[in-house]
C-alpha cells in the first residue's frame, strides 16, 4: 500500500507513524512525502510543501512500477498538492482510499487553508473509501458546527463511508462512529490518561492496511481503533510535548 503524507521529524506522526503502523498489519509501505515540517512534540512550527510537478513525477514513476492496492492520504500542506494526488488517484487502480484530513496540529496551528479545504472536499472526498476526521475537522470541512448536517454533507460528495473520531470530545469514554452504507456503528473504548501526537495518522494507516488484507469495513475500523488505543496505551514521552505512540507493541 501507499502513504501520502508529511515528514514529522519526531517519528510520532507523519510518514514514519504510517510507516510503522502499516508494517504492524503486515503489508509493505511504499511512501511519497507531500512535505517537511518543522515541528516538535508540542506543535508544528511552519510546513514546506513539495513543488506538486516533484510530487506528481514521483507518484506516477512509483505507480507505474508497483501495482498499489490501498493508498492513505495525510497531510497535504498545499492545494496544489491536494488537486496532483487527486489527478494522480484518477489514474490509479487502487482499491482502496483512505484520507485522514488534517486540517490542524495537536498543539493548535492551522495546516489548511481555505483554498486546500475546498479542494479536498471538491476532489479528494469523491475518490475516497474512508475518511477518518475528527470533529473540528468534520466540522471545517463542511462548514457547519452541527455534527449530523457535517456528515451528511460529506457523505454527499461520494465518499464511501466516515470514521468520525471522538478523541477530542470532552466525554468520559471516547466514542467513535462509522458512518456507512451498513449503517452507523458507534465504537467507546477507554479514555486513556495521556493523548498522542499521531494517533490520527496511526488510526487511519492501520485502517488502510487492513482494508488492504481484504477486512470488512466494521471489522477494519475495530481492529484499527484496538491497534491505535494499545500503541497509545505503550506509548511514551520522549520530549517537552506529548506522547508518541509505541507502534510496536506487539514485538
Amino acid at each position: 500500500m501507499l502513504t501520502i503524507s508529511g515528514h514529522d521529524p519526531t517519528g510520532g506522526a507523519g510518514i514514519q507513524a504510517d510507516i510503522q503502523a502499516i508494517l504492524s498489519q503486515g503489508c509493505h509501505p511504499c511512501s511519497v512525502i507531500t512535505c517537511l515540517t518543522t515541528q516538535d512534540t508540542t506543535n508544528v512550527r511552519q510546513i514546506h510543501p513539495q513543488p506538486a510537478d516533484t510530487l506528481r513525477e514521483q507518484l506516477e514513476t512509483l505507480i507505474a512500477d508497483i501495482p498499489i492496492r490501498a493508498v492513505k492520504i495525510g497531510l497535504l500542506g498545499s492545494a496544489a498538492v491536494a488537486r496532483c494526488v487527486a489527478e494522480v488517484l484518477r489514474k490509479m487502480e487502487a482499491e482502496i482510499v483512505v484520507l485522514d484530513p488534517v486540517l490542524g496540529a495537536g498543539g493548535g496551528r492551522n495546516l489548511a487553508t481555505e483554498t486546500l479545504t475546498n479542494v479536498i472536499c471538491e476532489e479528494l472526498l469523491p475518490l475516497t473509501t474512508l475518511v477518518t476526521p475528527n470533529h473540528p475537522e468534520i466540522h471545517r470541512l463542511a462548514g457547519t458546527p452541527n455534527t449530523a448536517l457535517a456528515v451528511e454533507q460529506l457523505l454527499a460528495t461520494g465518499c464511501g463511508a466516515i470514521l468520525l473520531t471522538g478523541g477530542d470530545e470532552p466525554t468520559p469514554l471516547i466514542y467513535n462512529t462509522l458512518y456507512s452504507k451498513g449503517g452507523v456503528k458507534t465504537f467507546s473504548w477507554e479514555r486513556l490518561p495521556h493523548g498522542a501526537h499521531g494517533s490520527g495518522c496511526t488510526l487511519a494507516s492501520s485502517l488502510t492496511a487492513l482494508l488492504a488484507l481484504g477486512l470488512p469495513l466494521e471489522e477494519a475500523s475495530r481492529k484499527a481503533q484496538q491497534y491505535t488505543w494499545n500503541a497509545i496505551k505503550y506509548g511514551f514521552r520522549p520530549g517537552k510535548g506529548q506522547s508518541i505512540p509505541y507502534h510496536l507493541f506487539w514485538s
